[in-house]
């Protein structure tokens, strides 16, 4: 399924900052940055519960926030982009 994840981390501290960048990084790991702070993540219910919990973790509710939109297995059909297009098609084959 496809899950569209945003996040807004209060960066005013080293803490804050030091937060941001684990989970910007922790998303870069499951997904393609199609925003600043937007990813696109292609994962299985359980990849998707495992990556929550541990964005969960990573972050400071009281100053933080996380959301998750959940676009299933049919996404093509409810995404539309204009400008720019994304570097690559979420179900391609990558390799680094």
């Amino acid at each position: 399924m496809l899950v569209l994840i945003t996040y807004d981390v209060n960066t005013e501290t080293s803490a804050g900052r030091k937060r941001l960048r684990k989970v910007a990084k922790k998303c870069v790991d499951h997904g393609q940055r199609v925003q600043n702070s937007v990813f696109e993540c292609l994962l299985n219910a359980s990849q998707y519960a495992v990556l929550k919990a541990e964005l969960t973790a990573l972050i400071d509710p009281a100053l933080d926030s996380l959301r998750f939109y959940q676009l299933g297995n049919n996404y093509q059909t409810k995404v539309e982009h204009v400008g720019l297009h994304p570097e690559f098609a979420q179900d391609s084959v990558l390799i680094f």
